[in-house]
């Protein structure tokens, strides 16, 4: 008796978990995430506002991209390319990519505590099957990275379902370290092409990515109908 009292709970203290994650998510993207995209679309502003807070202004920045990752309905770009505007590509792409390392990993433990459950509160179960075709042990790895080096794949969903996968949490942390790179610097390159006025240039760069993002998916959809035709 006293063990089944336990697994109850146990179960309930997750799904009161879960719920709280819900609720907590639910506020950010409202009070925080929305304001944040609203001002990161206009770079000169943000960069005046990263300027204002000197030296701290980076981890800040840092802890807005963790936040974007975390809270998979905040999309990532207007912070990529404001990051590119306000530090510039290259220190922009390491502040970048910084958060994202730390939200992945926060994300992949929490997916490794509360499971699928956790996945379902950004993704619908539809969204969560069609990455089936990752399971495949024998190769996980190799597709991972594939498909996260891509641009315009889902890296959002990716990231969530991973901690689903067998994959070793320091082999995720690298694929992701490595695989988006070229998403994030695509990016950054177009809003530091902005913040020194070459608009041509940045024109140039968006389109690029547009291009690249668009090729990416199409991939991306391949491999995936692949995988689940041979499956």
């Amino acid at each position: 008796m006293q063990g089944k009292f336990t697994d109850k709970h146990k179960k309930a203290l997750s799904i009161c978990a879960i719920i709280f994650f819900v609720l907590f998510c639910a506020a950010i993207s409202y009070f925080v995430g929305r304001p944040l995209l609203k001002f990161a679309s206009e770079p000169q502003k943000f960069r005046e506002w990263i300027d204002s807070f000197g030296v701290w202004g980076r981890l800040i920045f840092i802890g807005i991209i963790v936040l974007q990752v975390i809270v998979a309905l905040i999309p990532g770009e207007p912070f990529e390319i404001a990051a590119g505007y306000a530090f510039g590509s290259v220190e922009g792409t390491l502040l970048c990519l910084a958060g994202v390392i730390l939200g992945s990993l926060i994300i992949f433990l929490l997916v490794r505590k509360f499971g699928v459950k956790l996945v379902e509160v950004f993704f619908s179960m539809d969204k969560i099957n069609s990455l089936k075709f990752l399971q495949n042990k024998k190769r996980l790895n190799t597709i991972y990275f594939i498909i996260m080096l891509i641009p315009g794949t889902p890296k959002d969903l990716l990231s969530y379902f991973a901690g689903l996968t067998s994959i070793k949490l320091s082999t995720w942390l690298l694929i992701v370290t490595i695989a988006r790179v070229p998403s994030v610097i695509t990016s950054t390159i177009g809003g530091s092409a902005l913040g020194n006025e070459q608009y041509l240039f940045a024109i140039i760069a968006f389109a690029v990515t547009l291009i690249l993002s668009g090729a990416g998916l199409l991939i991306y959809r391949k491999i995936q109908n692949n995988k689940e035709n041979k499956g």
